[in-house]
């Protein structure tokens, strides 16, 4: 098919490789603009144009879809189909029937559960045991479209949601692909969701990541596991921030904050007890749990906590 696309970080870039890989004709890509990144503050392209420059792929990085210009660069390229992946956008109503066949997202949900912008994390964070991929039409609302075609996902007891968002992607894309195909064999069936089952996801904040330990060792291990890579949870001790970016439950029992083991460095919980894998005190590098133990010179009966 003649596909317009829309999309921005890595998973978008993913799905934009494997449409070209498959023979689909992408005939023009639009993405955010370019962004500094890092303490030098050094300006870096977005994934999609990365992978649309290589494939000599014309690309367009509009600060606004509103201003009647997008929607007459989309007209030129007479679409057969617009496929949007994390693109950071939300398309106006008169850029959505343009494309012969309008327009098509990836959401990393089950829909209707999960609508917003950080589904995969949201799952997690919830300790979910199941998320999934949604392929739905775009309509004027947030995530709100007809489904084309879901497929759901295992989520594993100790899985991040950066581990998680590499399966998302895969799964992603082949469904996305499958979509495609259907749309244009004439066999899509459009299903409406069931908007009083609607969840939101909003964004994540730096300050959602601190903890303490008088709270479920399994919310707490949800919250680790959530919050990486970004912005990753993190308890205060002596009045510096100890990152936590791996842990695991234990069945043992103790005063919240109270060390339980050294080797390795297990805390006790409200309810439960938490292995702190790998943390990253403040100013040093990643490290196992055990070590910074070692380090602070701790010993069973400790409490972390003061």
């Amino acid at each position: 098919m003649r596909i317009l696309f829309m999309g921005t970080p890595d998973i978008a870039a993913y799905c934009l490789e494997q449409l070209i890989q498959a023979g689909h004709d992408i005939c023009g890509v639009f993405t955010q603009a370019d962004k500094p990144v890092g303490r030098k503050q050094v300006v870096v392209p977005p994934p999609v144009k990365v992978v649309a420059e290589q494939h000599h792929i014309p690309v367009f990085q509009p600060a606004t879809l509103r201003d009647g210009q997008a929607e007459t660069q989309i007209a030129q390229f007479a679409p057969e189909l617009c496929v949007v992946v994390a693109y950071g956008k939300l398309l106006p109503a008169s850029l959505l029937h343009l494309p012969k066949h309008g327009c098509i997202n990836l959401h990393v949900s089950l829909l209707p559960k999960y609508r917003g912008s950080a589904p995969v994390q949201w799952a997690v964070l919830n300790g979910d045991k199941e998320t999934g991929v949604s392929i739905m039409y775009l309509d004027e609302g947030m995530d709100t479209g007809d489904i084309l075609k879901v497929c759901p996902i295992s989520i594993d007891e100790n899985e991040t949601s950066g581990e998680l968002f590499e399966k998302v992607t895969a799964v992603g894309a082949k469904t996305l692909l499958e979509a495609i195909e259907e749309i244009a064999e004439g066999k899509a069936v459009a299903t409406p969701q069931d908007h009083d089952k609607a969840t939101m996801a909003p964004m994540l904040k730096k300050e959602m990541a601190e903890f303490t330990f008088g709270k479920p060792a399994q919310e707490l291990h949800n919250l680790v596991r959530g919050m990486n890579p970004w912005p990753i949870a993190f308890f205060m001790y002596e009045g510096k921030k100890v990152k936590v970016t791996r842990s695991r439950l234990e069945n043992m029992e103790g005063k919240p904050g109270e060390i339980l083991s050294t080797k390795p460095l297990i805390v006790a919980c409200q309810q439960g007890a938490l292995q702190l894998v790998e943390v990253v005190p403040e100013g040093k590098r990643p490290m196992e749990g055990s070590a910074w133990a070692a380090g602070r010179r701790f010993s069973i009966g400790d409490c972390i906590e003061k």
